[in-house]
């Protein structure tokens, strides 16, 4: 699981107006519907076509905790896509993100001043243009590292140089040992 790409993804679902469908056959009916056939689904979820037809059916009620796990999955990533979508694109543009976060963190800066790393426990608002960049990555499918580099590069800006008001030589923040990362938009 992808920690950064998890936690922007749970900012988004906040914003859905409507709860997705929580029973394996109204699951299994919904992805039907999106993917128009029984065959496409049980290909995405690698069981038989016929099964995917029992639980269409209401035959079948409760799935193995591994097909449940995988169903529930592929219903939260196909569940209002245009919701999803106007989301990230307010939060891109005007709202900006909000991380919560506890790790280690320090920085890289000339000698002389304390760059040590330490635990801290920050809830630091990102405007808009940097949560652009961590929705833009995601989508161009950037794993952990780089969103992790992303928001170490935008804590940098906005928590330790405080948008160009103080730290003005410091060169490099290092995000590590997270140990709590939320979003939220």
């Amino acid at each position: 699981m992808s920690l950064f790409g998890d936690g922007l993804e749970a900012a988004v679902q906040k914003a859905f107006t409507r709860p997705a469908p929580k029973s394996a056959p109204a699951q299994m009916r919904y992805l039907v519907r999106k993917l128009k056939s029984t065959k496409a689904v049980a290909q995405l979820l690698r069981i038989s076509q016929r099964t995917v037809e029992r639980y269409v059916k209401n035959q079948i009620k409760k799935p193995r905790p591994d097909l449940a796990a995988r169903l529930e999955r592929e219903v939260r990533k196909r569940w209002q896509p245009q919701i999803r979508a106007q989301a990230r694109q307010k939060a891109a543009t005007t709202g900006g993100i909000v991380i919560d976060t506890r790790a280690r963190m320090g920085y890289t800066a000339p000698i002389g001043s304390t760059d040590e790393s330490r635990i801290r426990h920050l809830t630091v608002a990102l405007p808009p243009q940097h949560a652009a960049r961590l929705f833009e990555a995601q989508e161009q499918g950037a794993g952990d590292a780089r969103l992790q580099e992303i928001t170490a590069e935008a804590l940098r800006e906005v928590y330790f140089q405080d948008g160009g008001r103080r730290a003005g030589s410091l060169e490099e923040v290092r995000f590590t040992d997270i140990e709590h990362l939320e979003f939220e938009l």
